[in-house]
Formats: structure tokens, sequence, C-alpha cells
């Protein structure tokens, strides 16, 4: 009773125990009637390969759909030690634009102008419509509260650019190319503008945040991370075909043996 009760409190004991039921009565029940037939080592044989064969098929069709047993997806990461940029003077120094840059002290016109460097060093700005604009806007505001430059509430998206992340070699163009294993490095700069603190009071709603053109924007420079998604399709597609491959292959010497003691000449029997 004990023993029941633990198999249906604890779920991780309770899903080990239905994994391995499982497999044992389908695997087990399968290899029991080739055994029966075929004998117990030549039935295993063919019961391994039956199921090396049928991995290989689902793990093929997993990596062609990137669905079963996936990775981890890909994601926004900040680049090391160049991740908030609070000072647009900067933007030269880490490699984001091409030419030096020196505040004017007009938040405004120096937005502007940073803009202009950008998309002249080969940035490309989003649409705000876009849900990589949407993606990389969340994930910059992460960084920036989680820096401490900025609170949640203190600033807003106002641009993002990005650059890179082109793949090949590439085929079929925009198409799904399985050949593109090798990808460029992806980068995202978000543009943040800092907001006019606004005074909060009891029983009435909060007013629309208004930008504050006093102060400079902010950039959060961040590289794409393309996770590993179809990678354990991937390895159990590539291991499954070797070992059926193997198996075939033992499979195969055995039928040689066999025929060739069946054709050879029988010996005479001692008296």
């Amino acid at each position: 009773m004990h023993a029941l009760l633990a198999v249906n409190w604890e779920w991780e004991l309770r899903g080990t125990l239905i994994v391995i039921i499982s497999v044992a009565v389908l695997c087990g029940s399968v290899y029991l009637i080739l055994g029966t037939n075929l004998g117990a080592r030549l039935g295993f044989l063919v019961a391994l390969a039956g199921l090396a064969g049928w991995m290989f098929l689902m793990g093929a069709i997993w990596w062609s759909y990137g669905k079963g047993l996936l990775g981890p997806d890909a994601s926004w990461k900040p680049v090391a030690n160049e991740t908030v940029i609070r000072d647009s003077g900067k933007l030269y120094e880490v490699g984001v634009i091409d030419e030096p840059f020196t505040p004017s002290g007009d938040a405004s016109a120096d937005a502007a102008a940073v803009q202009q460097q950008l998309i002249d060093s080969g940035w490309e700005k989003l649409n705000p419509a876009l849900p990589a604009f949407q993606q990389a806007g969340s994930n910059g505001s992460v960084f920036l509260e989680e820096s401490g430059a900025l609170a949640a509430g203190e600033f807003v998206v106002v641009n993002v650019f990005e650059q890179g992340g082109d793949r090949h070699p590439t085929f079929w163009g925009d198409r799904i190319d399985f050949l593109a294993f090798w990808h460029d490095p992806h980068y995202a700069l978000v543009e943040v503008a800092p907001l006019v603190p606004q005074r909060v009071e009891p029983g009435r709603a909060p007013a629309r945040p208004v930008i504050d053109t006093t102060r400079s924007h902010e950039y959060v420079y961040m590289v794409r991370d393309p996770g590993s998604k179809r990678t354990p399709a991937a390895i159990i597609t590539i291991s499954s075909l070797i070992i059926f491959l193997i198996l075939c292959w033992l499979l195969h010497r055995r039928d040689r043996y066999v025929r060739a003691n069946r054709a050879a000449k029988a010996l005479p029997a001692k008296a």
C-alpha cells in the first residue's frame, strides 16, 4: 500500500515506471514473438533493427518539421560588456557605427544623427508592426532593467535596428534550405528614450507617457543566439541510421554464412 501511494503521489516516479512498462510491453512483446520463431539471437537482431529503423524515420520527421524532442530556441543574448550604451558617443568604440560621433547636447538632433549613421553603416530599421521589432524590443527592455540603468516605466522603445544574420550556402533564396548550416552573426540595436517622470495620484488614471527631449537616447546592443532547436532530432536521426545500417550488415553477414554452410558438401558420417 505504501509503495502504491508513493507511485500515485510522486509524479516523476510514476512517469518513469510508465515509460519502463511501455517499452517492456511493446518492444518485449515483439521480441518474444520473433524470438520464438527465429531464435533468441536472430530475433533480437531483427527486433533491434526494426526499432532503429523506426527511430530513424521518427527522427527525420522531427528534424524536418521541428517537432518532438527539441533543443533551446533562438533568443537574444547581451553582448559582453557592451550591452547597455548610455552615451551615443561610444557607439563607434564598440563597433556599432563606422564613423566617430560626438554628441552636440541636443537630444533630438543627436538621435536623428545617430539614426542616419546607423543606416549608413548597414543597419536596417525595423517596422514597429513586425514581430521581430516587438521581440527585440522586449528583450532589450529586460536587459536595460536588469542593468539598473532605467527602471520599468521610465523609458519607451522608439526604434530597433538589425544587422547580419545571413545564412549560407543557400540555393533556393528565402525558402527553407537544409544545406544552410552556417550563419553570420545577427545583431540588434534597441533605441530607447527616457520618459518625463509622472506624478501618480490616487483615484486618477495614469498620465500618458511623454518622452523627455532634454535627455539623450540610450541603446541596447544584443546578438542573436541561433539555438539548437533541431539538434536532438538530428542526433537521433544520424545515430539511429548508423545503428540500423550496422544491424543490417550483421544480418546480411549471417545470411552469407548460412548460405555458404548450406552450399558446402556434407561430411560423411562416422560409423
